[in-house]
């Protein structure tokens, strides 16, 4: 047994700043989310909502502050050196080869993930398209692609769940798919941080990202158009 699996999970994060380039969106940012924990990660169009989920995920380098890791494991079973090893991302793209079946899609992300979890067929059983396996991705509706997707996190076990804008393009029978699954991982002991602009159905602590404000003395910056002759 690894030392990570000997402690409860928890995800900390002290003076968290997020950068785009050069431009600082938010920060600096705090919180603590242990097993059972979700956090709606909530904000304007820029705000830093999907910015903040990358530089968790190392995807996006920090401008500052750290993020802390104990007790979350890797598809190995080693404790994880970044939340990358540890956590299911599902972005506004839905990570899916659009010529691929349904099914071929999921076992790929299987094996690929390791730590496998459900099969893949009882996968789309659990968010109502057990009937679609056997089609091309790109077959399916906007919101069959995001349910096929939602099922990639039940494919493969991993305690952390970053998910962007999870229930874009779901009806409401659907959001209520994904708040059952999301549930469930909340109740085996799961963290789950998602940004959205809607609600997620789920007991959830918010953190809202602002847009900064330049400084009150900064000037706009000059119109291209002026330089025409």
């Amino acid at each position: 047994m690894s030392a990570a699996s000997d402690k409860a999970p928890r995800l900390t994060v002290e003076g968290l700043v997020v950068a785009r380039g050069e431009a600082i969106l938010a920060g600096p940012l705090d919180f603590s989310l242990g097993g059972g924990a979700a956090l709606a990660v909530a904000g304007a169009n820029g705000a830093g909502k999907s910015t903040l989920l990358r530089t968790l995920l190392g995807l996006v380098p920090a401008a500052g502050g750290r993020i802390v890791l104990d007790g979350l494991s890797a598809a190995d079973g080693e404790p994880a050196r970044h939340l990358g090893e540890a956590a299911h991302y599902l972005a506004h793209r839905n990570a899916m080869k659009g010529a691929e079946t349904v099914l071929a899609n999921l076992w790929f992300w299987r094996r690929f993930l390791g730590r496998p979890g459900l099969a893949p067929e009882e996968a789309l059983e659990r968010v109502g398209l057990g009937h679609a396996g056997a089609l091309p991705f790109a077959y399916l509706s906007a919101g069959q692609q995001r349910r096929a997707a939602l099922a990639r996190l039940l494919v493969a076990r991993r305690p952390v769940w970053l998910l962007d804008e999870p229930t874009a393009a779901l009806d409401t029978a659907s959001q209520g798919l994904f708040r059952d699954i999301a549930e469930a991982h909340l109740a085996d002991g799961g963290i789950l941080i998602a940004a959205t602009h809607l609600p997620l159905g789920l007991a959830a602590a918010e953190l809202k990202l602002e847009r900064p404000r330049p400084p009150a003395n900064a000037s706009l910056p000059a119109d291209p158009f002026d330089t025409w002759q």
